[in-house]
C-alpha cells in the first residue's frame, strides 16, 4: 500500500463499523470517515481539481481534517497543509509558494476565525482558484459522485508539501512523497504493540508532521480510534483520557511537562499504556517523573518533516534509556558528518545526517536550498548528535542553537538537563547573548516551581557548583511562562531576539 490515499479506504473496508474519529459528542465510523472523504473528493473534481493540482488546507483538528486530507489525495491531488494560526499575509505567502491551485477552509470560530483569516489571506492571491469552505460541506449531496474511483498515482508522486517553520528563514516546503509517508506509517505501526481497542489521543496538531503521520496516519492504518482535541489544554486531555479510555499518547516535552502539572495528586488515567515524545528533546527529569507518576515509561523518537517524520526510535519492550533518540527504524540509516559531509570518527559529536524511504524528494522548486542539504540521499538535519557503543544516538542539540563562548562550545540542552533538577526549576530554557569579549554569554529563562522563593543569585551560584566555568548562566529571567510553537515547542528564536543587544559581565 504505498498510495497514501489507499489507506483510509483499506481501514474502511476491513472494519466499517468501528469508530475512526470522536470529537465531543460526534463520533464516525470508518465508513462514514471515507464517505466524507469522497465527497470533498467530489467537490474538488467539481472545480476542476486533478492529478498533480496543490490543494491547500486550513483546519484544527476535527473530522473534517482527515475527510480532507484524504479527499485531496484522492483525486490526485497534493495536501499542503497550514498552520491554523497563520495571519492573512502568511496565509498568501504559503498559498502562492506552493502555488496552490484551491483552498480548502474550515469555517473556525470567534477566538478562531479562519474562514475570515484565510479569504484575506486568499484575496492577495492571483493564482490560487479557489476558496472552499469545509463546515457543513461533509455528506453526500444531491449530484455529488462519492463513490467515484480515486486516482491512480505513482508511489514517487509528491503526496504532501509540508511547510518547515521558517525559524532560520521563510518556511520552505518538504515535498513528501505517497511512498515516504505510508511507509512512515507503516514503520512507525510496528514499533508500537496494538489491541482491538487502541484509542489515540490526536492532541498535536494534524497540519504538523509528528501529529500527521505518527498520529493520524498511523492511528487510522491501524483502525483505532481517534480522539480529537482542537487545541491542547492538559486538564482537558487528562479528562478525555478517562472518558474515553485512551491508550496511546505522543506529545512534544511540553506537553509531557504540562500534563505532569495539570495531574497533581490525582490518579493517572487507567488505560495508557503508550506514551511517546518526540519534537524535540524531552528533559531527563520530565521523562522520569512522567513514568514515576502515570506508570508508563516515555519512549522517545525523533524526526523532522523532511524525514516524514519518523527516522530514529527508542525499541519497544526494553527500557528507554534516557536522554536517547534510540536507534534509526526499519530502513533508514543515519551517520555523524562535519560541515564538509565527512564521517565523523568514534561516536561523535557531530550534524546528525540520515538516508532512507522517509527522506523528503527536496523543497518544492527550491533547488539550490536542496542541493546545500541532500547529498548523495543523505539528508543533513542541522542537530549535533552522538551515538553509544550500542548504535542508539543522543541529541546534543541544534547546530544552530550553539553557544560559542570565549571559543568553547556550550550546548544549551546541556545546561537546561541540569537546570530542571533544581528543587525550585519547572522548566528552563537556555539561549546565547552578545558579550564584548566573548563572544557570547548564556541567559537562562526560568519558570519557577509555584509558590518557592529563588533568586538569580541564589541559581547562578547553584549553577557554578555543577558546572564548568565557561558553561553557567551568567544570567537567569524568571518567567511565567515561556513562547511556544504550535506544535508546543519552546520558541528560543524568541527569546534570543528579546535578549539580543544585553551584555552581561564575566
Amino acid at each position: 500500500m504505498l498510495n497514501l490515499s489507499s489507506l483510509l479506504e483499506h481501514s474502511a473496508q476491513e472494519h466499517p463499523e468501528r469508530t475512526a474519529v470522536v470529537l465531543g459528542d460526534t463520533r464516525l465510523t470508518y465508513a462514514e470517515l471515507l464517505a466524507r472523504s469522497q465527497d470533498v473528493a467530489a467537490r474538488l473534481r467539481h472545480h476542476g481539481i486533478g492529478r498533480g493540482d496543490k490543494v491547500a488546507l486550513s483546519c484544527p483538528n476535527v473530522p473534517d481534517f482527515p475527510a480532507a486530507y484524504f479527499g485531496i489525495l484522492r483525486t490526485g491531488a497534493v495536501v499542503v497543509p497550514l498552520n491554523v494560526l497563520l495571519r492573512p499575509q502568511e496565509v498568501a505567502y504559503h498559498l502562492t509558494d506552493s502555488r496552490a491551485k484551491a483552498f480548502l477552509c474550515f469555517e473556525g470560530t470567534p477566538e478562531l476565525p479562519l474562514a475570515r483569516v484565510g479569504r484575506e489571506g486568499f484575496d492577495q492571491v492571483a493564482g490560487c482558484e479557489h476558496f472552499l469552505l469545509l463546515e457543513g460541506a461533509a455528506g453526500a449531496r444531491p449530484g455529488a459522485a462519492p463513490s467515484a474511483e480515486a486516482v491512480a498515482t505513482a508511489a514517487e508522486d509528491t503526496a504532501v508539501i509540508l511547510y518547515t517553520s521558517g525559524t532560520t528563514g521563510r518556511p520552505k516546503g518538504a515535498e513528501l512523497t505517497h511512498r515516504s509517508l505510508a511507509m512512515n506509517a507503516m514503520v512507525a505501526d510496528r514499533l508500537f504493540a496494538t489491541a482491538q481497542d487502541e484509542v489515540m489521543l490526536a492532541s498535536l496538531p494534524l497540519f504538523h508532521a509528528f501529529g500527521q503521520s505518527a498520529v493520524m496516519n498511523m492511528g487510522l492504518l491501524r483502525g483505532a480510534t481517534l480522539v480529537l482535541q482542537p487545541r491542547f489544554d492538559a486538564g482537558e486531555a487528562l479528562a478525555l483520557m478517562r472518558r474515553e479510555g485512551v491508550t496511546f499518547f505522543a506529545g512534544v516535552p511540553t506537553m509531557y511537562w504540562a500534563l505532569l502539572g495539570a495531574l497533581g495528586d490525582q490518579a493517572p488515567p487507567d488505560r495508557l499504556r503508550t506514551a511517546v515524545s518526540g519534537g524535540a528533546a524531552l528533559p531527563v527529569e520530565v521523562l522520569q517523573r512522567f513514568g514515576k507518576a502515570f506508570g508508563v515509561d516515555v519512549q522517545e523518537g525523533y524526526g523532522l518533516s523532511e524525514t516524514s517524520p519518523v527516522a530514529c526510535f527508542n525499541p519497544p519492550g526494553l527500557p528507554p534509556r534516557p536522554g536517547s533518540i534510540g536507534r534509526p527504524v526499519w530502513g533508514v540509516r543515519m551517520r555523524l558528518i562535519d560541515d564538509s559531509w565527512r564521517s565523523v570518527p568514534g561516536d561523535g559529536p557531530g550534524e546528525l545526517a540520515i538516508r532512507g524511504h522517509n527522506v523528503m524528494k527536496g523543497y518544492y522548486l527550491r533547488p539550490d536550498d536542496t542541493d546545500s542539504v541532500i547529498r548523495d540521499g543523505w539528508f543533513r538535519t542541522g542537530d549535533i548528535a552522538r551515538r553509544d557503543a550500542d548504535g542508539y544516538y543522543y541529541i546534543v542539540d541544534r547546530v544552530k542553537d550553539l553557544i560559542i563562548r570565549g571559543g568553547f562550545n556550550v550546548y544549551p540542552r546541556e545546561i537546561e538537563e541540569v537546570l530542571i533538577t533544581h528543587p525550585a526549576v519547572s522548566m528552563a530554557a537556555v539561549v546565547g547573548v552578545p558579550h564584548p569579549t566573548h563572544g557570547e554569554d548564556v541567559r537562562a529563562f526560568v519558570i519557577p516551581v509555584p509558590g518557592t522563593d529563588l533568586t538569580e543569585a541564589q541559581l547562578i551560584a547553584w549553577c557554578r557548583e555543577r558546572m564548568a566555568a565557561y558553561k553557567y548562566p551568567r544570567s537567569v529571567e524568571f518567567r511565567a511562562s515561556l513562547p511556544l510553537t504550535s506544535t508546543g515547542k519552546i520558541l528560543k528564536r524568541e527569546l534570543a531576539v528579546e535578549a539580543n543587544g544585553e551584555t552581561f559581565s564575566a
